[in-house]
């Protein structure tokens, strides 16, 4: 299998570059040398399998696991590089949309939203703390639920509330972690238009990790195809699957439907 290499001509409008990443946990190579960039105001897909490695890719980039080799760098900051201060001061620039929402379940969808923004953005005047969430909860459809408790929303309820508490921050780059898990098709076609709209909206960079080739082809400019460590393919959705490769064909047959 041989890796797929990277090009970019416009590298000035790179907001996060991979490069030579790998990870392992005792044995288990999980990472294998992976490459990879993001452009300002582009969604990108990484696909994959369950234990090719997407799940240890996103939790790098958020700097929750350090990789064993390799460098990530992020609006210009070298992940590696940074002290624990410093890193903090870079996550309040990104948004994590993680795949079990982590809400609060003992406040209220108000109290979820406002808690992150009064611990890190000091001396807001509540009108300007109130205005901060209601526009986020409008911009997830959710502005009728500022009163309710998380519990008593629905699973895609929750992934809006979820994404809304990371719009309330204004940051530059998200990262999803299987938006559209457990939801009906439904509600999958809801949060695939919710993920266009946060990048029209507030002109973010995406990553989106993923299983779900409709998510993957309904919302993003481009592909990565995760295949065992490594990425096989990237290019767009019709470039990654007009291919011969066996693995890509057998993802997509087994998970693809429209």
């Amino acid at each position: 299998m041989e890796k797929e290499k990277i090009q970019f001509a416009n590298t000035e409008d790179v907001v996060i570059k991979i490069e030579g990443l790998y990870k392992s946990f005792g044995e288990l190579e999980v990472l294998k040398g992976v490459d990879l960039m993001l452009q300002k105001g582009e969604n990108l897909a990484v696909l994959g399998r369950s234990g090719s490695g997407k799940s240890v890719l996103i939790k790098i980039l958020a700097g929750l696991l350090k990789p064993d080799k390799g460098n990530v760098t992020m609006l210009g900051k070298q992940l590696n590089q940074l002290k624990p201060k410093q890193l903090d001061e870079l996550r309040l620039r990104m948004g994590f949309s993680f795949q079990s929402s982590a809400l609060y379940d003992g406040m209220s969808v108000y109290d979820n939203l406002s808690f992150p923004l009064t611990m890190n953005v000091k001396h807001l005047s509540k009108k300007q703390v109130n205005d901060a969430v209601e526009e986020a909860l409008d911009a997830v459809g959710l502005i009728d639920k500022i009163e309710s408790d998380p519990e008593e929303l629905s699973g895609g309820q929750r992934k809006r509330l979820g994404i809304a508490r990371t719009l309330i921050m204004k940051p530059e780059i998200m990262l999803y972690d299987e938006p559209t898990a457990g939801l009906d098709p439904v509600t999958c076609a809801e949060i695939n238009a919710l993920i266009v709209e946060v990048q029209q909206q507030y002109k973010t960079s995406s990553i989106i990790i993923t299983h779900d080739l409709t998510c993957a082809k309904n919302t993003c400019e481009r592909i990565a195809m995760l295949i065992d460590g490594a990425f096989l393919k990237i290019g767009t959705f019709d470039e990654v699957f007009a291919t011969d490769e066996e693995q890509i064909k057998k993802f997509f047959s087994y998970n693809f439907t429209l």
